[in-house]
């Protein structure tokens, strides 16, 4: 079979959502994944990925890696390794896949197909446009739609959502059921208050449901304080292959707008997502699993990809309340601890 790239440069998340089109891919040829650092963990976990490279993408890494003759070989290097001979480009709607695309010519790809608002000259053999895939998309959709802009359809027995292998099970996840509360996020400006997590880890527990806290090894400080005496605290303690365990057993996770949101869905778990308007819902919310997203859509810092929230007092997500967040898990589970409570529908923006 021939061998295509599949090049997904950002973070955990946006790989899980480039899932279904890798799985497009794999279906007429052997895919070969490039992801940057941030999303390369997730990689072997996605079903039709033969091999996976990782690269630091100096244009959309950040902190970005410097742009040097060195780093730019490495690239090369790596391409010249794969022996492909065409590539599939994904992107967000505010990226180009240009510089990407000069690379790949450089390293002697047919051909590369891609999404481009800007004028591609050689560079790309097919050029997708917002007239072809409008920014309302969801992402995962978007990249459907560019890999079957390069000839990549997927078969028709495939749901199109995105998915993960079954992992190993975990030493660390636990027994009977539980909810898991992941309350650190990429950027600040996407995350409940840690206040908000601890309190409703305690709401929780009072009505004898098991609670668990993950987050990464820097997260381990915010982790203890929400865990607090009432919950099990996991900051620090899974890779992402664990991590997905622990969320394929959970009754449900709740979590921002951040990469577990995309894993958990992956993995069917219902997910209540505190999503914060900096980027949109429509294009980025968790597929895969039932969902409730909570927080207000419409305040000023929406659609403005800030990393660190412009508004004071941070109103779309604080506003969200404990008790809003059990009326959530009570719509997407049936765990007895939340019985009589009323209910948030499945799919709510509040």
């Amino acid at each position: 079979m021939r061998r295509v790239l599949v090049a997904r440069l950002d973070s955990l998340g946006d790989v899980v959502l480039a899932g279904p089109a890798v799985r497009a891919v794999a279906a007429h040829a052997e895919a070969v994944l490039l992801t940057g650092p941030r999303g390369s963990a997730v990689a072997p976990l996605l079903p039709g990925v033969s091999e996976h490279l990782e690269w630091d993408c100096p244009w959309i890494g950040n902190p970005p890696a410097r742009a040097s003759e060195a780093h730019l070989g490495a690239l090369e290097r790596l391409i010249a390794g794969a022996g492909v001979e065409e590539a599939v480009i994904l992107t967000s709607f505010h990226q180009s896949p240009l510089p990407l695309a000069l690379e790949l010519r450089r390293c002697g790809v047919a051909r590369i197909t891609g999404l481009s608002e800007d004028y591609p000259g050689s560079l790309l053999d097919v050029r997708v446009t917002s007239r072809d895939l409008p920014w309302e998309l969801h992402e995962a959709d978007r990249a459907l739609g560019i890999a079957a802009a390069a000839g990549f359809a997927l078969p028709a027995d495939d749901d199109g959502l995105p998915a993960l292998a079954r992992t190993a099970p975990s030493a660390v996840r636990p027994p009977g059921e539980y909810v898991v509360v992941h309350p650190g996020a990429d950027v600040p400006a996407r995350a409940w208050p840690a206040s908000h997590a601890a309190e409703l880890v305690s709401l929780l527990a009072a009505r004898g449901i098991t609670v668990v806290v993950t987050g990464g090894p820097g997260e381990r400080e915010l982790t203890e304080r929400v865990a607090g005496a009432a919950g099990t605290d996991l900051g620090g303690k899974t890779d992402v292959p664990a991590l997905v365990d622990v969320l394929a057993g959970a009754s449900a996770v709740v979590v921002g707008n951040t990469g577990p949101a995309h894993l958990a869905a992956a993995v069917r778990t219902p997910v209540v997502s505190l999503f914060s308007p900096v980027v949109s819902a429509q294009s980025w919310g968790p597929r895969g699993g039932p969902s409730v997203l909570l927080g207000q859509q419409d305040e000023a810092c929406a659609g403005s990809r800030a990393r660190e929230c412009p508004v004071p007092g941070h109103p779309c997500l604080a506003s969200v309340t404990p008790e809003d967040v059990l009326a959530a898990l009570a719509g997407v589970t049936g765990l007895a601890g939340l019985a009589g409570l009323p209910t948030a529908p499945t799919g709510a923006v509040a």
